[in-house]
């Protein structure tokens, strides 16, 4: 009897300790930190949280788990001074809190707010385990998210699909590619590269998956799961008898072949994937799909009929299926969006900070928006998951705010992060998730004064001013400027005599003085010594330092390559070797971080495998993708190569260096050689057989020509282990580099 009792007293103590999904998360923040506060579930039709007070309990009550959440972190960041970031997901929390000394309470009509691009579970989280999606998760449900897209292990879904179709464990191996490229497999980009995959993967994925999905949802979001819109394998004519197109290529890859909705059979093949889906994750109540995505328009196409099939094989899945489609280039097609009825199409204005379709002006805009459907403004912020600080601050309030009075906004439903690469410009995300709970528009600097002592958990007017400048020049790109993403490190491109994009689609331009980013640099740095041990202030201070040093690397380049045009040998000797010192400089401050380190990223891939030879395919994925991206022609003509560049210590030294000193030793000599004209005339020697054509481009002045993917690829193929482990201190080498930056030569 009395074991009886003790048990029943266990568990009802037990069931008070963790009520609910928040208070285990409040946990994870800080163990045992629950009991400082009460959260409370409360039914209301509109979405809100509440913040108030209970004797010695913070009382945060809310309409779901997600928007208690969103309660919780709002206390924190703005009466405790604890903000969690993807930097730091726990806290030392004080035993005895700020007070709520009257209920707070906000609320929002944006009741739908969605998470992740395709591209992101490639560039950031390929090979995740479940430790890193739990802190994922947690970060989401404290910025609102509560629908976030979920497409760990569909290649398992595939996979089990073309076996009962008849494709043998080879065949498929060719036609799913390798982790850290899956995303533009998913997306009917390419077959097979970076595969085959071991079946190891699959099972690990479907049993991580299972586990992801189980969360979200106990924290009361709805996963988005990926529906199907006709990919299949490029042979799929020979071996199965379908009426499939050929994709053709995409940057030197083959690409998948097409199954169109309209075919007869394309409803068989469908329902075959939607079964396998919902046997292994269930049924969902969003489903992703882009069909025809980034192609061009085809006047054989139906896209009405089209779009209405795709949608009828959802609805035979789940009839209350809602398909989730992003805004970007041509897509949705009109003719697809208007033959769909109301309520069945979720957009996702993909770019809304940048170039919204929705209906304002744009680039892209569309006259009509996307009409009678339901849509999320959604903020991209970054391409390729690169180093460097960016934001469109001023851009991103006007245009969310236009929102409220124009009439294309009518069926507005929420907002979405859909970032190529997560983890960078934090910043840019708590602004973000912060707008649907303001009803009114207001000051950037008002909210960055709130977001710098939420930050720091500190009221400092030097780090204030250092925002400022930031706010106002880098993190305030303009309207009318349609670059993708983080300001780019010019250590990080091909050299070249006109270096000036590191990636072919980056469209950036110069919006802001260097000078400003190492006013700011030195401003962090001449209080440093304050906020030794300060998280978050540290890695701060390694980011800003490094953009700066990064920007003044791009003076340093353009005054070398005038040394080399001008002719004047010392000089360009001198501004080379410094531009050289820079770039290990930068390997040096980025090493004093783990979030900066390329070993984090390797080591994460090898962590995947379980025999050597799968920790060497999964470490080669992670080497490429972020270096050459693909194979020679894929690097060389497709533009693909340093689309994932990263500013990260290790790459900079092995990687980055070695391309920037082969290029200046060739142009030394190469002036070398001009120097000492061939006193028997061009029609000797080695150029005794060239055309007269031939011979007058030779006196062109020109750069060396240099076949940099065999330099690039040796890089790729290695195993050498790069460690994780934080070396040295950002605080000292940051004084060091900002000593280095400014002082006179």
């Amino acid at each position: 009897m009395k074991r009886i009792i003790f048990t029943l007293f266990f568990l009802f103590s037990i069931s008070r300790i963790y009520a609910n999904p928040v208070d285990r998360l409040i946990d994870r923040i800080e163990k045992g930190a629950s009991g400082k506060f009460r959260t409370e579930l409360v039914n209301s039709d509109k979405d809100f949280f509440e913040l108030d007070q209970d004797k010695d309990k913070i009382v945060v009550r809310g309409n779901s788990w997600v928007n208690i959440a969103v309660g919780v972190n709002w206390y924190l960041k703005h009466y405790a001074g604890i903000h969690l970031s993807w930097n730091g997901m726990t806290a030392s929390i004080p035993g005895t809190l700020p007070r709520v000394e009257k209920p707070k309470r906000r609320e929002t009509d944006l009741s739908l707010r969605y998470d992740f691009n395709y591209c992101t579970f490639s560039y950031s989280m390929p090979f995740w385990d479940w430790e890193q999606w739990e802190r994922e998760i947690d970060w989401m449900a404290l910025h609102g998210i509560n629908m976030p897209l979920a497409i760990v292990g569909m290649e398992s879904v595939w996979r089990n699909m073309l076996l009962k179709l008849g494709y043998s464990e080879e065949e498929i191996g060719g036609f799913i590619s390798g982790p850290a490229f899956i995303a533009w497999w998913a997306m009917n980009n390419l077959e097979g590269w970076g595969g085959p995959l071991p079946l190891s993967w699959y099972s690990a994925q479907e049993k991580l998956q299972k586990k992801i999905l189980a969360r979200m949802k106990e924290l009361g979001m709805t996963p988005v799961l990926p529906g199907y819109c006709g990919m299949m394998p490029h042979d799929a004519s020979e071996k199965l008898g379908l009426a499939v197109t050929d994709g053709g290529m995409w940057n030197g890859y083959r690409r998948p072949s097409n199954l169109s909705p309209t075919d007869e059979r394309f409803d068989e093949i469908a329902d075959m994937y939607y079964r396998e889906l919902t046997r292994l994750y269930g049924k969902a109540e969003y489903y992703s799909m882009d069909p025809f995505h980034e192609s061009p328009d085809d006047a054989d196409v139906d896209y009405a009929e089209a779009g209405k099939r795709l949608m009828k094989a959802m609805k035979r899945a789940n009839p209350e299926a809602v398909w989730v489609v992003q805004g970007w280039t041509e897509n949705p097609r009109p003719e697809m969006a208007d033959a769909l009825e109301q309520g069945d199409l979720l957009v996702l204005d993909l770019f809304s900070e940048c170039r919204p379709m929705w209906g304002i002006p744009s680039v892209w805009k569309r006259s009509n928006g996307y009409g009678k459907h339901d849509w999320l403004f959604c903020m991209l912020e970054n391409f390729g998951a690169n180093v460097g600080l960016h934001g469109r601050m001023d851009q991103l309030i006007d245009n969310f705010y236009q929102t409220k009075t124009n009439p294309l906004a009518g069926n507005l439903k929420g907002f979405g992060f859909t970032m190529e690469g997560s983890g960078n410009n934090p910043v840019m995300f708590e602004l973000m998730s912060e707008l649907p709970w303001i009803p009114g528009k207001f000051a950037k600097e008002e909210w960055l004064r709130g977001y710098v002592k939420a930050r720091y958990g500190t009221e400092d007017p030097t780090i204030m001013e250092a925002w400022r400048i930031l706010g106002n020049t880098i993190y305030n790109c303009p309207a009318g400027n349609n670059q993708q993403g983080p300001h780019e490190s010019i250590y990080c491109g091909r050299p070249s005599l006109n270096n000036f994009q590191v990636k072919s689609w980056s469209k950036m331009r110069n919006y802001y003085d260097p000078a400003a980013t190492l006013k700011a640099a030195s401003l962090m740095v001449s209080v440093a010594d304050k906020y030794r041990g300060n998280n978050n202030f540290e890695y701060d201070l390694v980011d800003i330092v490094r953009q700066a040093l990064a920007d003044q690397g791009r003076r340093q380049y353009l005054m070398t390559i005038a040394d080399y045009n001008s002719f004047s040998r010392k000089e360009f000797k001198e501004n080379a070797d410094r531009f050289l010192e820079m770039i290990l400089l930068q390997d040096k401050l980025l090493g004093t971080r783990p979030e900066f380190r390329v070993g984090t990223w390797t080591g994460l891939s090898r962590r995947r495998g379980s025999t050597k030879e799968e920790k060497d395919l999964y470490e080669w994925n992670a080497r490429v993708q972020i270096t050459t991206w693909g194979n020679r022609k894929c690097a060389d003509e497709g533009g693909l190569r340093d689309y994932a560049n990263k500013e990260w210590n290790g790459l900079l030294r092995d990687f980055y260096y070695n391309r920037w000193s082969t290029y200046f030793r060739a142009l030394d000599d190469q002036m070398e050689r001009n120097s000492k004209p061939d006193p028997s005339g061009l029609g000797e020697g080695e150029n005794s057989n060239k055309t007269s054509t031939e011979l007058f481009a030779l006196a062109l002045p020109s750069g060396p020509e240099i076949d940099w993917y065999a330099i690039e690829e040796p890089w790729t193929l290695r195993t050498d282990e790069y460690s994780s482990d934080p070396e040295g201190d950002p605080v000292t080498v940051s004084k060091e580099i900002i000593k280095f930056l400014t002082t006179e030569r």
